[in-house]
Order: structure tokens, then sequence, then C-alpha cells
């Protein structure tokens, strides 16, 4: 394995769109979402540790999640678990994870992924992050991952790449914010636009450069730790400075600014998991399009349900089509797939009038 490869897995969502199984105590990248065996953290750091050493994989999370993330990834140490103590949006955390990375190796070339994500083809995604690497290893370039758009999702941001370049990897006009459905499918139509997936790839020098440039106050806050990072003064320098990071987005900070962003079209399928019905879609159905994880059922005139349970629970279900039926603990969710965009308003109101413990 390549020793200047690393990792950074962003593990601290809290995936409220998957409530009532995905909470704020043990959000979904904790959970076996597929029914697979491997809840979708651990399918993550599998998936890099094909080519990334184990040693080199970091994982950004909050600090309520770091006894989550040592019991299902044993084989990490605790200096591998990267604690946010604020919630400051991705940019502050991936500045911090990349200068502990720079102080280890001048020469890392990293990828930045969401632990929740679903893909199938894991050779397909090693061949596409090392051919990105490999242009981040000799130019100073910022790369993503785009998704080859299927249909015109309104739910997904969008990469826009110059058209007529012949080569790999296209260089990047602009990053478009999720679109409206007739703006979606004008997208589509002109061919050129990738769904952006959040999967980001850059030297340690190069993105820590970008800061330096683009986000000067932030750069210095956390540059002034670089004495303290990988050594036992980390902790109490982030927990007294982290909180003072500008709350935003790597999009926003860094994207926005740069003039060498690359994009490669990605070669494997994918899933970003967001809500029931992504996953839904993913799962095998019975003959009348219901999906069903874990739980034994009696299904009668039912079609193209999700139904999810504790194992060993047995559902009965007569007469409903379309709908999404998770049983978890103390709550039981019976809500139409066409409104699961508002589950997360749901979570907010059961929080609000039977308490946090719900939520």
């Amino acid at each position: 394995m390549n020793k200047n490869y690393y990792a950074v897995l962003m593990a601290g969502g809290v995936g409220s769109r998957f409530w009532p199984v995905s909470t704020t105590e043990n959000p979904k990248q904790f959970h076996d979402m597929l029914g697979t065996g491997d809840t979708l953290i651990q399918k993550t750091f599998s998936r890099l540790n094909r080519f990334i050493p184990t040693e080199n994989i970091l994982i950004l999370t909050n600090e309520r999640y770091n006894d989550l993330v040592l019991e299902q990834l044993p084989m990490v140490s605790q200096e591998q678990v990267v604690l946010e103590p604020a919630m400051r949006n991705t940019a502050p955390c991936i500045l911090y994870a990349a200068l502990k990375i720079q102080k280890m190796n001048p020469n890392g070339v990293m990828i930045v992924a969401p632990s929740d994500h679903w893909i199938e083809d894991e050779q397909a995604f090693e061949n596409d992050v090392k051919t990105c690497f490999e242009k981040c290893e000799n130019e100073e370039v910022l790369c993503t991952l785009g998704i080859q758009p299927t249909y015109p999702n309104t739910g997904f941001g969008y990469i826009e790449y110059q058209k007529g370049s012949e080569t790999q990897l296209k260089k990047v006009a602009q990053f478009r914010e999720k679109p409206d459905s007739e703006t979606a499918k004008d997208f589509l139509a002109q061919g050129n636009f990738l769904w952006n997936a959040g999967i980001f790839m850059w030297s340690v020098k190069t993105i820590v450069n970008a800061f330096k440039n683009y986000q000067e106050e932030q750069y210095k806050l956390f540059e002034s730790g670089m004495s303290c990072y990988n050594t036992s003064g980390e902790t109490a320098f982030i927990a007294e400075n982290y909180p003072k990071a500008e709350n935003i987005s790597i999009d926003y900070a860094i994207l926005e600014n740069s003039k060498a962003i690359y994009t490669l079209p990605a070669t494997f399928d994918w899933n970003d998991l967001g809500t029931w019905g992504a996953l839904y879609e993913k799962l095998d159905k019975d003959a009348h399009e219901n999906a069903v994880v874990n739980s034994d059922t009696l299904l009668v005139d039912a079609k193209g349900n999700m139904i999810r349970s504790a194992k060993g629970k047995i559902i009965v279900v007569d007469g409903l089509e379309d709908y999404i039926i998770v049983d978890k603990d103390d709550v039981l969710l019976i809500y139409p797939k066409s409104k699961q965009q508002d589950i997360k308003k749901v979570r907010g109101q059961v929080q609000e009038n039977f308490g946090d413990q719900f939520a």
C-alpha cells in the first residue's frame, strides 16, 4: 500500500431523514441499514482500507460518537479519531485533519469521503480515487468525484464541467446549488453536469495552501496549533480554539473560490442513502415491490412498502401501498414514501412534544 495515501472519513452527521432508526445518540452511519451484517461506517472503512493503510485513515466525528467509532472500528487507535468539540460544518474539520496529516507526512494525498454512502463496485471506486490521487501528486489541483446523473434529481448539488475535454478528468466550470425540477432537466439535457457526491481528493499541501489563500483567518487559527497536533497537547488546544472557527462548508470556503478544480465522472454506481426511499431503491424486493429489512412479515394487498424492524419482529400489513413502516424501540413510524423529505420535520415535532430521548 502507498504510505502517502490518507483518508478522512466524515462521520459526524445525524441522518435525521432516517429517523427513528437514526437518532442523535446513534446516527445512521453506525447502523446496518442494508441488512448486510456491516454498518455503513464499517463498509466505508473497508472500502478505503483496500488501498489506504489502516493507520492512515482518520475518522472525523462529534465527541459524542467517540465510543461508537472505537467499538465498530476496533482496528483504529484513539489518535485516529478526530473529535469535533462543536458543530462547525465541513471546512474547519477538513483543515484540522489536513494539518494533522501534513505534520505526519508533508507528501500526503488525502481523500475526504462521507461514511454513509453506498458503493457496490469497490474496484472501480479504488481505480477512480487512484486516478485523482495521481493528478493531485503531480499538480496543485483539487479533485472531486462526480456521479453520472440517471434522472433530474432535485436533492443533490451539481458539478458543471467544461465541455470539449477528451481527458478523463474534466475542468470544473462551477458548482451549482440543488436545482428545481425544470433546471435539473436542463442540466441533464446539456450533458456536462454531474451529481456532487461530496467526495474530494487533494494533496495536503494544496488544500492547506487553499485555506491560506481563501480562508486566512481560519488558516491562522488552526495553524497556530501545529506544535500541538499529534501530541498530548492537541485536545486542550482544539477544545479552546475549535469553537472559534467560522461555521462554513468546504464548498463555500474553498471550492467556490479555487480556479484549479477537476472532476472525474465516476465509473461506479452510487447512492447517498439520504432517505428511506433511497434505501428502498437499493434493497431486494418481493413480487409486490415490498422491501423488508430484518422483519418477518405477513403482507396482504401490500405493494411498494419499505418495512424495517428489530430482528424477529412480526409485521402484519394489509392494504398499504408506498409506505415507510419502521418499528424501533419506543417509536413506530408509518409514513407515506411520497412525503419522506418531511421525516426530518416530524422528528423535530416528536422531540418537541415527547422529549429528546425519542429523537
